[in-house]
């Protein structure tokens, strides 16, 4: 990289945001690009994420760009490989590798308002951006939790997102903490060969059965020969999806069926009632998110493993000590924590305007306007900002409708002309926020009793959007200008001032 390089826009990360951003860039006509990754390769959460038997859990043609359709996915939900290579094939087949700078880990970005420009500070060297698109992700930074006398463990401790691969789990007593969608992924898969699995479970997961098959390979001789049945096999299932979030959003009661199939679900699995009732949970069903598995309540049924309803509160030595006060002796601990979400580290390192940072200005939560602009900080835009998650279908529906709107400031800025900058509203951010979040409070993701990671630190949902995803892609389908203050450069606000005088006299 060069040291005093400037470019239009200034992409960060190659997860699905960050190459589907870059896709949109070239589309749009602008190649003045540059994609800024802290990694050595492409792929995001699906780079990082190695642990044994680590897949999706939306089905493989929903979890894809609607602009690069894969026909040849191998089953109905990919294994974590599989979406790998699907993003090396995206970044290949649309000539990406030539923007990305690779090892460029983003230390600090801070908005020049003399120049209207970002100045970004990375591991291999500075540049400076008109428009920065920050897709590193919520799912990027792994959460580990303070745990009195986790350092002197003398075993293995790892987080799943950074699996240690060096360690071999086969005959050691393993304690994994945690039930969320990664640890009910890799219990099945290391359960048979461990001696020993101990599950910390704060909160039990609803879990329903997990239909997944091959995809036969007419079927992908069919999508191949004939794409349009690859895109009806997608609209069938986001159709589907988008029928089903009524009962989340505005009708919770509605999901008592779906509790009903998942106790069922259990049952045929656990048959000792002692631990079906420490598995059963006691808040609603789709207040955490549902997860999908049909080897997960069968392993935790095998003698080899104990579930302990409570969370992981000390380390004496190798015993570890749930919060009731029970011990086990292990070999290695593996954590299914999750990620920062709504405490987002590249949040620190965004300067703006009035030189705050942007975890300062979301330290009453995180807000941003349609998802994508936090004011106070111009031409800066997130992909899967505040209030997009989705609780029941696929990001990728999200991300798209984001990247129409990042296409659209970046016109908005080439009409206004000259050195242009849009800094959302805080009237506009505020609007807009109170709107979701009125719109959130029937939803089961607020009333179902449930705590989650949804929830920031003071209880307020600041990760899903309370609706389909048809009236996300409405929402964001234009840049409304009314919605932002339109910054110029003060030697252009002079030139135009001495024009408007000059024309007056």
């Amino acid at each position: 990289m060069a040291e005093h390089e400037h470019v239009r826009v200034a992409v960060i990360g190659t997860g699905f945001g960050g190459l589907g951003a870059a896709v949109r860039l070239r589309r749009e006509g602008i190649t003045d690009f540059v994609v800024l990754e802290r990694s050595d390769a492409v792929g995001g959460a699906w780079r990082d994420n190695t642990y044994p038997g680590c897949a999706c859990d939306v089905p493989s043609h929903l979890y894809s760009f609607s602009f690069a359709p894969y026909p040849d996915w191998p089953r109905t939900f990919s294994g974590q490989e599989h979406i790998r290579a699907y993003l090396e094939h995206v970044a290949d087949v649309f000539g990406l590798r030539p923007h990305i700078r690779f090892r460029s880990e983003v230390k600090l970005m801070t908005w020049d308002a003399a120049k209207l420009r970002w100045d970004i500070e990375t591991s291999s060297g500075s540049l400076t951006a008109d428009v920065v698109v920050s897709a590193t992700g919520p799912l990027s930074d792994p959460k580990i939790p303070d745990i009195p006398g986790l350092d002197s463990f003398p075993g293995a401790v790892f987080h799943s997102a950074r699996w240690d691969h060096d360690q071999d789990l086969r005959g050691k007593r393993v304690a994994m903490v945690g039930t969320g969608a990664s640890a009910i992924q890799i219990v099945p898969a290391i359960q048979p060969d461990v001696a020993k699995l101990v599950l910390f479970q704060r909160t039990p997961p609803w879990v329903l059965p997990r239909v997944d098959r091959a995809i036969s390979g007419p079927e992908r001789a069919l999508h191949r020969a004939l794409p349009a049945t690859a895109r009806l096999r997608r609209g069938l299932l986001w159709g589907i999806r988008e029928l089903q979030i009524q009962a989340f959003t505005k009708h919770p009661n509605e999901l008592g069926l779906v509790e009903r199939l998942a106790k069922a679900n259990m049952a045929r699995a656990v048959k000792d009632p002692a631990l079906r009732a420490r598995l059963t949970p006691d808040y609603r069903i789709g207040c955490k998110r549902i997860l999908l598995s049909s080897d997960y309540y069968p392993a935790l049924a095998q003698p080899n493993v104990d579930v302990v309803a409570s969370g992981l509160a000390e380390v004496r030595g190798s015993t570890v000590v749930a919060a009731d006060g029970t011990e086990a002796e292990v070999d290695a601990i593996v954590f299914g924590t999750g990620f920062h979400v709504t405490d987002m580290p590249i949040a620190e390192r965004v300067v703006g305007v009035d030189g705050r940072t942007l975890a300062e200005t979301w330290k009453g939560g995180m807000q941003a306007l349609r998802g994508a602009s936090a004011a106070g900080f111009p031409n800066w835009m997130t992909i899967i900002g505040p209030n997009t998650g989705l609780g029941n279908s696929s990001m990728i529906l999200v991300i798209e409708s984001q990247l129409n709107y990042m296409a659209d400031f970046l016109r908005q800025l080439r009409v206004l002309g000259g050195r242009v900058a849009l800094d959302a509203r805080p009237d506009a951010v505020a609007a807009w926020n109170h709107k979701v979040q009125e719109r959130m409070k029937r939803t089961v993701w607020n009333t179902g009793g449930c705590t989650s990671w949804y929830l920031d630190a003071s209880g307020r949902n600041t990760t899903i959007w309370p609706g389909t995803t048809t009236e996300f892609r409405s929402a964001t389908r234009r840049v409304n200008l009314a919605e932002y203050d339109v910054l110029r450069a003060p030697a252009q606000r002079s030139a135009q001032a001495e024009e408007r005088v000059e024309a007056g006299a």
